[in-house]
């Protein structure tokens, strides 16, 4: 056995990675002398024999048309230096977990194992810039510099210790708790510790290190929301112009206290004003909708759903979840399990999650690098790094990203805000709630547990300080998210979740909270949880946060059956405890107790902390009359353009393309509406996710939020953001009287500071208030109180999300849809004290919808920050259609109006009519030219989207404007020809691999198109799976017409490219035969989308038409031009009729389809005649060449036709989607396989 270190460098013009560095570093950093970048990928690979290195070098790790490969460090310049980096022992790393997986399951090579590491070399710099650029590039929580030649292999394990019993502690004094508090680095405090200590004296005993790290993560803030369950015994307000105002509201609080409690006493917290005007419409039986269960992960309606033109009764769930203190150590990891964590909520009610909301809050990302404090990461690369993690966690996993959206205050540099809400649905009577019963069984179900996630709950919980970046690393988790994805596969077949009858997810606290939480008693065998590798003890096992994993609680007798089900779906499953009659929760590691502590202990929280209050008054102007701080109010041209050119109201298109928004065929609104996907739009719909069935239901999710108004006033901050989001659903077309909410909370830590807590109490005051005068109760929310730095704290913060389903049918857009339209402004008035009359909120919006019920509503708009002038600049952006004010509205243009809303109109509508006894204003008319007018003075439209879009487009790139040229030409020559097998429904096989995520909406597609569809999942678990699994898979194609290989992210699209997995796979060589005779001797047909398209060019099957080694490939796919993930809609043209997929549709026809893809373009490694001329290029892009393909190449085919592989995803495309983009027609690709056939 040998050890051998291979160097991977992809060549110039693929190697974006090395080139956006590049860029970075001379621009960002300031270092114009650097010359140029490069990287290298290090693969260490240990225990290996000779000969097996070839074929780990050619199968998984080298691509020659796009790959330098060095056995050696490649000779330097003199003016080059360079530094190695590398994750810490037990980071997740992806790249180097796939490589292993594939040597290991793939190979067979079972005793080689894998360290990846990177070089960055650097030309034309000295040691002071090199110094720099290691101080930016290397974020000392994840990973670390290391000698470039270290060349060893440290396994993560070593033998296991024995837990610690803690002696003597139930004899300290509080001086000696203190000292044992400091050096455990417990987040109790004294109370709890002594209240700890009195348990332990009544139970006689010490207690185990690992039970007070227990009881540290179970009563953290994080688990326990230990402030909001804070008693407020004491609250005074001060005198002044809103005292009144403060009294009122506090005074109608108390009534519906009083309402709900009757006689009982309960003590009044922020979280009982947070809940109180749900528990009161419970009673009075408004609230009538709410799920009653004792499962409280996630908010959960009942709602009803048309399937197929019936309606069935669905639970549609909502959740948010912030991530904030890990975000800021790691934005990678921290942003990637936000998502994941908010997945987990919702998914453990075994709802399917579809769709997702990103808000985030940060300092301004432009901000000179050398401006960053002590102790901190850059702004930019804290909100570049989230927006990686998030985007590549979701777009992994498969959830569509509907609405993103970033805040920028100085505040945020004290903590970063990472938060994201989304929705979830299942069929009612697939969800079984029951309670956990002795003798019950709890199955852990997903993956390994490991070091990486011990911490996270206290860590989250903790103020950040200058030493953190160097402390916290084992806090910060990265995810697995293809392992999530197999669970949501699993919780998505009601045979399984039938069966369940309670569920929790491993978030912060691993098994002590995950499985502590299902029962009152419980006996948990911690040998029985499987690990990512030895050397963990019982208390790291007991508290290790996972991401991947979820606790089930099933009956003893349906054990077996639900196992099957879950090794089905390639998901491990273990039983790792029962539920006993005895209400303590018992942990057994080695056979030893280690953990045994009584329920009704546990659940006391510990000490519940006394609070008092001090409210003031809104100091200086009333916010919300006057004009924003960029407003000069000199000249109206200048602040017109001024008012969409700063941070926080410039487009942030850049960024929201990097997130995935079509996955799960699902999205009613494209984030960015109009001809040329500009308009951002008011929130997120998503189309029920009914499966393999159509519906017109549809969920709303909108978010209200103004950090800068909280600055001024938090009570008039609660109360906006709430009213700001209802504003929103109804711009879009909802019912406001059917809204449910769920709120976010993030403020400073508050210790024992009165003025302090008076601000969540009076945010939460004033969503009080609109709550209780629209009966719209909040049933869900999450709070953060964690949100200081030193002497910097984070805006007062409640982000309101509203949540409502209606039809696709009233949905109503953003932009402006055709000139010569009226735009009226229908306004919620707003007193002196800052308040809303809600007698005039109720019509006008109960008006608006009947309005968008009839079809009248052209395209609509909340006004919000930067005021009507913001709003007419973004609904003119997206068909770049002018517009005309009137000359009376210059006073309230720039002004925050929240609740106002702007309509468009047909012309010819009659508005004192429609808007009889309902205030409004005509605000002017569209136009065909394309300017604003205003005062009779033109802004030219164009001038105000290069202001517009300018801000953030260093930071977050705007992609899709590759310079390669597209050169059009067309094929005719192609046979039309069918299959000499007819028949009525053909079938289609669809193989699902770990990372697959996009097989529903393969399976849809080809359903509507008139075949019937058989899902096979590959299964890894062992190697005779994999061996059943290759029998099975050729068993398969022997029995099916086509073949279709899904988009996703095969182990995460690693290592460095998409499409290895399948390429292995397909190179077995019975699947090599049994693929050869479908194509030739079955006459079958192969499509693949995405990565499986990558995976069919390096397979062969493209090119040639049969699975081989190409020595000297034609052509190949690369990174995007950009380098950077991109999610849009592509308009695509047939340019060859070679292909029996093409034969419904005629050269020249243009269709549009989603794409998102990191891995879209395709470079042609010879001149690219012969496929020119063989006709293989089936499609080009239209004319944006958005990922950069040479020729504009969007499809290819095999040289007969029958094999066609495609970017864009072809099979996101259905009734009622993307409504505010210009569809020039639907692909009939689909249709067109299946009638081969017929």
């Amino acid at each position: 056995m040998n050890n051998k270190r291979i160097f991977i460098e992809k060549i110039p013009g693929t190697n974006m990675e090395a080139e956006n560095l590049l860029k970075e570093f001379q621009g960002y950093l300031a270092l114009p002398n650097l010359k140029n970048v490069r990287l290298l990928n290090v693969y260490d690979l240990f225990n290996v024999k000779e000969d097996h290195v070839k074929a780990i070098v050619e199968k998984i790790l080298y691509e020659s048309p796009i790959d330098n490969i060095y056995y050696s460090l490649p000779p330097l310049k003199k003016e080059e230096k360079f530094f190695r980096i590398e994750y810490h022992q037990g980071e997740f790393n992806q790249r180097e977990d796939a490589t292993l997986s594939l040597i290991r399951d793939f190979l067979g090579l079972d005793e080689v194992n894998v360290h990846h590491s990177k070089i960055i070399i650097l030309e034309g710099i000295n040691q002071q810039d090199l110094n720099k650029i290691k101080s930016y590039y290397i974020n000392p929580i994840e990973s670390k510099e290391v000698e470039l030649n270290a060349f060893q292999y440290e396994l993560v394990e070593g033998e296991a210790k024995e837990v610690e019993f803690i002696n003597g502690f139930i004899e300290m004094n509080s001086e000696e708790i203190a000292h044992l508090k400091e050096k455990l680095g417990l987040g109790l405090d004294m109370d709890d510790l002594l209240y700890c200590q009195d348990y332990f004296i009544k139970e006689n005993r010490e207690p185990s290190l690992a039970e007070l790290k227990m009881i540290d993560t179970y009563w953290s803030d994080h688990c326990r929301h230990t402030t909001f369950m804070t008693e407020i015994i004491d609250i005074d307000i001060e005198q002044g112009k809103y005292q009144e105002m403060f009294e009122e509201a506090l005074g109608q609080y108390i009534d519906s206290r009083k309402y709900v409690y009757e006689n009982n006493n309960k003590p009044m917290s922020l979280m009982d004003l947070a809940t109180i005007n749900m528990k009161e419409t419970l009673k009075n039986g408004s609230l009538d909708n709410k799920e009653a269960s004792k499962e409280i992960n996630a908010a959960s309606i009942e709602v009803d759903v048309d399937v197929n033109g019936k309606n069935e009764k669905w639970l549609l769930m909502f959740k948010n979840e912030t991530h904030n203190h890990p975000t800021e150590m790691e934005p990678f990891g921290g942003a990637g399990t936000c998502l994941g964590g908010a997945i987990r909520d919702p998914l453990s009610g075994r709802a399917f999650v579809y769709q997702a909301m990103r808000i985030t809050g940060a300092g301004d990302p432009t901000q000179d690098f050398e401006k960053t404090l002590t102790g901190k990461l850059p702004q930019r690369k804290i909100t570049r790094g989230a927006m990686e993690g998030y985007s590549d966690y979701g777009n992994q996993i498969g959830v569509a990203a509907g609405y993103i959206n970033e805040f920028y205050h100085p505040g945020f540099i004290a903590k970063r805000m990472e938060l994201g809400a989304l929705v979830a649905a299942a069929p009612k009577d697939w969800v079984f709630r029951g309670t956990a019963q002795p003798g019950d069984l709890i199955v852990l179900v997903g993956g390994k547990t490991g070091r990486d996630g011990l911490g996270g709950a206290v860590g989250s919980s903790k103020v950040q300080t200058t030493m953190s970046l160097d402390t916290a690393g084992a806090e910060v988790q990265k995810g697995n998210p293809p392992i999530e994805r197999k669970i949501i596969r699993l919780f998505r077949n009601p045979e399984a979740t039938r069966m369940i009858k309670v569920s929790n997810d491993f978030g912060a606290g691993g098994v002590s909270v995950a499985v502590g939480e299902l029962a009152e008693g419980l006996y948990i065998d911690l040998d029985k949880v499987p690990l990512k590798y030895p050397g963990l003890n019982g208390g790291e096992i007991a508290l290790s946060e996972s991401q991947e994993r979820m606790a089930v609680v099933i009956a003893k007798e349906d054990l077996d059956k639900f196992i099957a089900l879950a090794q089905l779906e390639d998901l491990e499953a273990s039983v790792i405890a029962k539920v006993t009659d005895e209400k303590k929760i018992q942990m057994v590691w080695r056979g030893k107790t280690i953990i045994n502590i009584n329920k009704d202990f546990l659940d006391t929280n510990g000490i519940r902390k006394k609070s008092s209050l001090y409210i003031t008054n809104p100091q200086c102007n009333n916010y919300l009359t006057k004009n924003p701080n960029h407003i000069k109010n000199k000249d109206l041209k200048e602040d017109f353009i001024l008012n969409i050119n700063t941070l926080n109201t410039a487009s942030q298109k850049g960024l929201i393309e990097r997130f995935d928004n079509t996955i799960g065929s699902i999205s009613v609104l494209s984030p960015l509406g109009g001809k040329y996907k500009l308009s951002p739009q008011e929130g997120m719909v998503g189309k029920i996710p009914v499966l393999n069935g159509e519906t017109n239901t549809c969920s709303i999710m909108t978010c209200g939020y103004d950090p800068f108004l909280f600055d001024w006033s938090t009570f008039h901050g609660g109360y906006y953001s709430v009213i700001a989001s209802i504003a929103k659903v109804v711009a879009l077309g909802g019912d406001y009287k059917n809204i449910r909410l769920t709120f976010q909370e993030y403020f400073e830590k508050l210790e024992n500071n009165p003025y302090k807590w008076a601000k969540p109490f009076t945010a939460l005051l004033g969503a009080f208030m609109v709550q209780k005068q629209l009966n719209i109760p909040s049933i869900g929310g999450k709070d953060s109180m964690s949100g200081s730095f030193e002497d910097l704290h984070v805006p007062p913060s409640l982000i309101s999300f509203a949540v409502v389903t209606d039809k696709m049918d009233n949905i109503i857009s953003k932009e402006f849809k055709k000139i010569h339209s009226k735009v009226v402004l229908i306004p919620l008035h707003i007193d002196e004290k800052g308040l809303v009359d809600f007698n005039q909120l109720k019509k006008n919006y109960t008006r608006i919808k009947e309005l968008a019920n009839d079809g009248k509503i052209l395209s609509s708009s909340s006004i919000g920050f930067g005021g009507i002038a913001r709003s007419v600049s973004e609904m003119a952006f997206g068909n770049r259609i002018g517009f005309r004010f009137e000359e009376n509205i210059n006073e309230q243009l720039f002004k925050p109006l929240y609740g106002s809303i702007l309509l468009e109109l047909d012309q010819n509508q009659n508005l004192s009519e429609i808007f009889k006894g309902i205030d409004y204003t005509l605000v002017g008319s569209t136009i065909e030219e394309r300017v604003i007018i205003i005062n009779k003075e033109k802004i030219d439209l164009e001038l105000l989207i290069k202001k517009w879009l300018s801000p953030l487009e260093e930071v977050f790139p705007i992609q899709g404007q590759g310079e390669e040229k597209i050169k059009k030409f067309f094929f005719n020559k192609g046979p039309r020809i069918k299959s000499t097998k007819s028949l009525a429904r053909p079938k289609v096989l669809l193989p699902v691999f770990t990372g697959t995520n996009g097989e529903y909406d393969m399976a849809y597609s080809f359903i509507k198109a008139g075949a019937d569809v058989d899902t096979f999942i590959f299964n890894t678990l062992t190697k005779n799976s994999i061996e059943e699994s290759y029998k099975e898979l050729c068993k398969r194609i022997g029995e099916c017409q086509i073949i279709g290989f899904p988009n996703g992210s095969l182990y995460g699209a690693q290592p460095e490219s998409s499409g290895k997995l399948l390429k292995i796979i397909l190179n077995n060589p019975y699947v090599k035969e049994a693929i050869h005779n479908h194509l030739y001797s079955q006459d079958g047909l192969i499509l693949g989308i995405g990565e499986s398209f990558n995976g069919l060019i390096k397979s062969g099957l493209i090119e040639k038409g049969e699975i081989c080694d190409i020595e000297s490939p034609s052509f190949y796919i690369s990174h995007n031009i950009s380098g950077e993930f991109l999610s849009t809609m592509a308009d695509i043209e047939v340019v060859s009729n070679l292909s029996p997929w093409m034969m419904d549709m005629d050269l020249g026809n243009v269709y549009t389809s989603p794409l998102a893809t990191r891995e879209g373009r395709i470079l042609l490694l010879d001149n690219g005649d012969d496929l020119l001329n063989s006709g293989q290029i089936a499609t080009q892009f239209a004319k944006e060449n958005i990922t950069g393909s040479q020729l504009g190449i969007e499809s290819l085919t095999s040289p007969d036709g029958r094999v066609l592989g495609t970017i864009s995803s072809i099979d996101r495309l259905g009734m009622g989607l993307y409504k505010n983009v210009d569809i020039k027609a639907i692909p009939n690709i689909f249709k067109a396989g299946v009638k081969y056939f017929k």
